[in-house]
């Protein structure tokens, strides 16, 4: 039997100190090592305890969480879970900047043990710390850059992979469909980010993330990128230079006839909503007119259906191994040859420009 998972955790309310230490003590697959109260003591700390993971506050006395979480990946990367109120929007906004300094995911803070959610959110807690401990992560640099670049090993090549080359005007796309789990917040920061405000089509996107902090992250989003970003409206046309961010709990879907639908089908992939089924529907709705994206994340979620994309004449990207938080989603597109290009995150949205507009230099 392998050695139970190394937990840090850094809390400063001493309830919930003490009920994540309980829920963490109950999985055999988790050992606690230190319980903290402060970003201080947890710098202190960190050296001394070396855990595999760390479960993070993010309301903390003196130095914040987003500014611990800083300092960690520059000092000592490790593993880091944000556990979050999901209700308030102060704590939404730096755990999505947490998550853009080197946080992997964001978990909802436990309920008491005599609250009905209490089991389901306490087995998510202790998944998504045995998960995130097994993803690598990488030194990064001093607190403000919050750059994706690796410091401490070398890169892989990324060529500048063109083999779809530039879309026919004739086949100009009409919808770009794009999809991320671990490490999504920050990469769609970056690629939507680098298109303009009249971004000439609309936006469908997933995220896998927990139905509470859904809301909070489509915020977020909308005050980091040039684009207007709204969580997905059942009926809805989407518009140009718009983004549409699916609920944490349905499937996004486009229609034959272009408008938005969301699904209450059963997850697929153990994902709702799943980038299969959204990556699916642009096939059929928008065949060679689609444009679809794979980023970062874990497991093999929306590789089936860049494929489907792929063979309906779409232009399908996956993210490059070099760029990834985790190169899973994107790994597996790449076995199924259903991405036509694979490209670093930094490259993709001129890749992106340039399917739009085939005159525009890479």
């Amino acid at each position: 039997m392998s050695a139970p998972v190394r937990v840090m955790l850094v809390e400063d309310s001493l309830v919930v100190r003490q009920l994540l230490a309980h829920i963490v003590s109950r999985d055999p697959r988790l050992a606690l090592v230190a319980a903290v109260a402060s970003g201080e003591e947890a710098l202190r700390e960190i050296h001394r305890v070396q855990p595999d993971v760390i479960s993070m506050d993010i309301r903390l006395p003196g130095i914040d969480g987003l500014e611990t979480t800083r300092r960690i990946m520059a000092e000592r990367p490790t593993p880091i879970v944000v556990v979050a109120d999901a209700i308030e929007d102060s704590s939404l906004r730096i755990s999505m900047n947490a998550l853009r300094a080197g946080a992997l995911s964001v978990v909802e803070k436990p309920v008491g043990t005599g609250n009905r959610a209490y089991e389901a959110i306490s087995d998510q807690i202790c998944t998504q710390l045995r998960i995130m401990s097994q993803v690598p992560v990488i030194r990064r640099r001093p607190i403000g850059s919050e750059r994706l670049a690796r410091q401490d090993a070398p890169r892989q090549d990324a060529p500048r992979d063109e083999r779809s080359g530039p879309l026919p005007a004739t086949q100009a796309p009409s919808v770009l469909a794009v999809a991320a789990s671990t490490g999504g917040p920050p990469a769609f920061a970056k690629l939507l980010g680098a298109l303009p405000a009249d971004f000439p089509l609309p936006v469908l996107l997933v995220q896998h993330m927990g139905a509470a902090f859904m809301e909070g992250f489509a915020d977020w989003l909308n005050g980091v990128v040039p684009l207007a970003v709204v969580i997905a409206s059942e009926g809805v046309r989407p518009l140009p230079g718009h983004v549409y961010v699916a609920p944490g709990d349905r499937h996004l879907t486009l229609t034959p006839g272009g408008l938005i639908a969301l699904v209450d089908e059963p997850p697929v992939g153990g994902q709702r909503p799943s980038a299969t089924l959204l990556f699916r529907s642009v096939a059929r709705s928008a065949g060679p007119r689609g444009l679809g994206v794979l980023l970062t994340g874990m497991g093999e979620d929306g590789a089936a259906g860049l494929l489907d994309m792929h063979r309906a004449g779409a232009a399908t990207i996956a993210e490059h191994e070099s760029s990834a938080v985790v190169y899973g989603m994107p790994a597996a597109a790449v076995r199924l040859r259903a991405a036509g290009s694979v490209l670093p995150l930094d490259l993709i949205a001129p890749r992106v420009l340039r399917a739009v507009q085939p005159g525009l230099s890479p």
